[in-house]
């Protein structure tokens, strides 16, 4: 490597603390289908069936709720999960290591009497030490505008729009976006200092900034990313494609900015223009079809902004990604002003989250086919009109996006909560690959009663931190442990008596956001609908029968019986047959199969059959 392509190869990974979290958050996520595969195989294999029966409890004795707790998980399963407590430990310190190794190479550099290095890449060096470092004196601070602009191979390639604050600049052999403006350092001193230490894998990168005293001008050095989804879809979208993205590819990219906004949320900054236009996309190299995604347009709230799309004439009105209580607001402010305070809130961003991921599935506009505008749009907007899917999409999907635009702000998710059932999801798809073809029945359990267990149990909803990947492996079991249970009619029956007593946050209920009258549940629950001898489970026990009052005499009769066989027994006589219990049909195993015959039977899918 040059040594000019070293140190842009610094500027862009110098603060990088996640360079391998989105990898091992990817692996987290398929880890566990690859367990439950393995697990299913064990209880159909093998010629024995004393032994496929004592195999079948233990896996089944797993997924006990007893063991539906972050600790005991991590100390029974850590290791089968690849999360034991020293990996764990690892990974939160590894980024140290390699901030440790950045900091020599740099002091290596700075020493070096070669020509190599000039005075402006010595300077470079000395203000990133400080930087890596933690000096007081130096946090806050800027570099001053002549390190950039002094470089020898500095130069503006193009503007990108948006009244020229956006530039694609060439420095220190890499290609980057320069965002400047003009104003007063000290007002925006914090919230510059907040946004260039931002780092995660699913946002645009506020890589270092500059500021130049004497014409007041501040220039903020991001990464390059040449298209966004809007861009895209644009491009490739047509009228004999209907579907520009195939479903895993839809929900990847969907969890990917959810990922994002989860992230920024943590961090209390609030996006407030969340569109295709601020989702940039990047092709990967090593899966065809799939991309990267990550979020730009967010931060320098009171810095008037211009975004690239501003200057297109075909762009779509803003009020279609703006949520009901937001246009509510603007209309109340007739003059335009201020800034509508809803506008930079949680759930004004699952809403306009929403309206992206509806873009992202139909490659429609919102309302395009509508022949309103403007006022008129809003309007129909705050009384609760939505776009319609123009041809069948999956249902889960479906009902994911309608709780996100939902009316009331109270009842949309969190992107914490959207994150994990759409892993979830993309767990299920892994394991039923032609679950992405749309025609296909969806899972029999209700996702968003998965994560209404979920919230009740462990009470960690708080939209305001984000969760680390170390915790997804804990998750997906859990919701296994609530599939169970939901599954198994018997264990709903005993889970509802033992909770009846305990506080709400411990008891089994319904989701706590309603669904709108125009949705049904998120995955229709088949299971309520079928009888306790419809499905079973493999280790619950035979209902009792209900003795009814015309029945009594027969009971009685029954009794008789008992007693004469009792003394039959008493006097050494062979005793009478009981009559054989009714065979119960043993339920399908998680990939569709009967646990205890090998036979391909079509009873009711389970949510991880093929």
């Amino acid at each position: 490597m040059s040594n000019k392509d070293w140190w842009g190869k610094v500027i862009n990974f110098h603060q990088n603390k996640d360079c391998v979290e989105f990898h091992i958050h990817n692996l987290f996520c398929y880890f566990p289908a690859v367990i439950e595969a393995i697990e299913t195989a064990g209880e159909i294999s093998g010629l024995d069936p004393s032994e496929m029966d004592r195999r079948r409890v233990v896996f089944s004795r797993k997924y006990d709720r007893e063991w539906n707790d972050p600790k005991l998980f991590q100390w029974r399963f850590g290791k089968q999960y690849l999360v034991p407590k020293d990996i764990c430990s690892r990974f939160e310190h590894s980024w140290r290591e390699d901030r440790w190794n950045l900091v020599e190479a740099l002091q290596e550099k700075r020493k070096s009497k070669s020509d190599e290095i000039g005075k402006t890449e010595k300077r470079l060096a000395d203000f990133l030490l400080k930087k890596l470092t933690g000096l007081e004196q130096f946090n806050g601070r800027l570099f001053p505008s002549s390190i950039l602009v002094g470089s020898k191979d500095y130069q503006v390639r193009r503007r990108l729009g948006g009244g020229g604050q956006y530039k694609e600049i060439q420095w220190l052999g890499d290609s980057f976006v320069l965002r400047h403006f003009f104003g007063d350092l000290e007002p925006l001193d914090a919230e510059i200092s907040s946004l260039l230490s931002l780092c995660h894998s699913n946002i645009l990168q506020y890589l270092c900034g500059f500021y130049d005293e004497e014409k007041k001008e501040c220039s903020l050095v991001m990464e390059l990313m040449h298209k966004d989804l809007k861009s895209y879809m644009k491009e490739n979208c047509g009228p004999r494609r209907r579907y520009l993205f195939s479903v895993p590819v839809v929900i990847d990219i969907m969890l990917q900015i959810a990922r994002g906004m989860e992230y920024l949320h943590s961090n209390e900054i609030f996006h407030g223009d969340l569109n295709p236009m601020n989702i940039l996309l990047k092709e990967r190299s090593h899966t065809e079809g799939y991309f990267h995604a990550k979020i730009s347009g967010f931060g320098l709230n009171s810095v008037k902004t211009f975004t690239r799309a501003s200057s297109r004439p075909t762009t779509p009105a803003p009020v279609i990604w703006y949520a009901p209580e937001v246009l509510t607001e603007m209309e109340q402010d007739l003059k335009g002003i201020t800034v509508p305070r809803s506008k930079f809130t949680h759930k004004a961003d699952v809403y306009s989250f929403a309206m992206v991921c509806f873009e992202l599935i139909t490659g429609k506009v919102p309302f395009e086919d509508s022949h309103l505008q403007g006022d008129e749009m809003g309007k129909n907007i705050r009384r609760g009109d939505r776009p319609l899917f123009p041809f069948p999409s999956p249902k889960y999907l479906v009902s994911l996006i309608r709780r996100c635009w939902h009316s009331e702000p109270s009842q949309r998710p969190t992107f914490s909560s959207i994150c994990r059932i759409l892993r979830y999801v993309k767990k299920f798809l892994v394991v039923n690959p032609d679950q992405g073809h749309i025609q296909i029945q969806t899972p029999l359990v209700d996702c968003w009663d998965l994560e209404a267990r979920f919230l009740k149990k462990f009470s960690i909803e708080t939209g305001s931190h984000a969760e680390s990947v170390m915790q997804i492996p804990f998750q997906l079991y859990s919701y296994r442990v609530a599939e169970k249970e939901k599954m198994s009619p018997n264990l709903s029956k005993e889970e509802s008596s033992d909770t009846g007593g305990e506080s709400a946050s411990e008891s089994v209920s319904d989701p706590p956001t309603t669904t709108p009258k125009y949705t049904k549940s998120l995955c229709l629950d088949a299971i309520s609908e079928y009888s306790e001898s419809d499905t079973r489970s493999i280790y619950s026990e035979a209902p009792k029968k209900k003795i009814s009052p015309a029945s009594k005499k027969s009971g009685d009769m029954a009794k008789l019986r008992r007693n004469s066989s009792a003394g039959l027994r008493s006097t050494g006589s062979s005793p009478v047959k009981p009559r054989p219990a009714p065979k119960v049909t043993l339920p399908l195993s998680p990939f569709g199969r009967n646990s205890k015959a090998r036979k391909d039977t079509r009873l009711p899918l389970s949510p991880m059959s093929p």
